[in-house]
């Protein structure tokens, strides 16, 4: 097998990986994943000890014990671009020999769980609500430079959104784990979520300058096909779901739903939600 070049994986003198500042040897089989750094302390705060912290721009690590179990949380930063930068490199660490920079022959499977929030796009879909993501439906252009596999139904479903709404590109869309959701998410809300490649006007959001898509929210709210609903949108999911597959690795997408679109309203206490919604998971490794 021939060797990763040195442009496509960048080890650091250090023997760390390029952006995520971490050897082979930090990263655990589970894995925690948020988008807001400060988020990172708030997940970690639970662990019996911590007995590993790497900073290196917006991707935070820490590794430590909950309950005897060996975790690790880390931050992504917001958007797909920066999930394939995590994912790339967390596989690289865990499937790369990293003296010969060759893949291994056997290779590592890696649970993640993104704890995230989002916005809910439909009004029985209340603030406060825990839900986890059946599938992703990606706006963004990621899956336009890979070769992802799809099954049929999922090609259907992108097939009838890109004419119903009529968008100027194929959308994708994919499946998250079922191991993963029987485990952590059993009591949770099913849902379909829209990965959108911004927070404006790719969500319907108006400050100064207007969205090509005046009824983007009522269009994907009322968007369905047989019992496929749309459910909610953030910025990742379908990033993770779609590399999670190319990758060969259990991914989970649960969010707390902090705004419910169609009532125009704002949790009021979502410390508390996203709090709780860390415990819940945790207590579930």
């Amino acid at each position: 097998m021939s060797k990763v070049s040195q442009a496509d994986l960048i080890i650091n003198p250090d023997g760390s990986i390029y952006h995520l500042n971490l050897k082979p040897d930090q990263i655990t089989d589970f894995i925690i994943t948020v988008g807001d750094p400060g988020r990172v302390y708030r997940v970690s705060q639970h662990f019996d000890d911590i007995e590993f912290e790497m900073n290196k721009r917006e991707f935070i690590t820490h590794v430590g014990n909950y309950k005897g179990k060996r975790v690790m949380v880390m931050s992504t930063g917001m958007g797909t671009d920066n999930i394939e930068i995590v994912l790339t490199e967390l596989d690289a660490l865990a499937n790369v020999d990293f003296k010969t920079r060759k893949v291994k022959d056997k290779k590592r499977k890696l649970q993640i769980i993104r704890i995230g929030t989002s916005g809910s796009l439909q009004i029985d879909l209340k603030c406060g609500s825990y839900l986890v993501s059946d599938y992703g439906v990606g706006f963004d252009t990621l899956m336009s430079f890979y070769d992802l596999p799809q099954t049929e139904f999922e090609k259907l479903i992108v097939k009838e959104l890109k004419e119903k709404i009529e968008l100027p590109f194929l959308p994708y869309c994919v499946k998250g784990s079922d191991e993963l959701k029987r485990k952590f998410a059993f009591d949770m809300i099913e849902g379909n979520t829209v990965t959108c490649p911004g927070f404006y006007a790719p969500q319907g959001r108006y400050i100064r300058v207007k969205s090509k898509f005046n009824n983007l929210i009522e269009d994907l709210n009322y968007f369905h096909y047989d019992n496929f609903w749309l459910t909610n949108f953030e910025m990742e999911t379908a990033g993770y779901y779609a590399l999670g597959r190319l990758l060969g690795h259990e991914i989970l997408s649960v969010n707390a739903i902090l705004a419910n679109r169609i009532e125009n309203k704002f949790s009021k206490n979502p410390a508390k939600i996203i709090d709780s919604l860390i415990v819940k998971i945790l207590d579930r490794i």
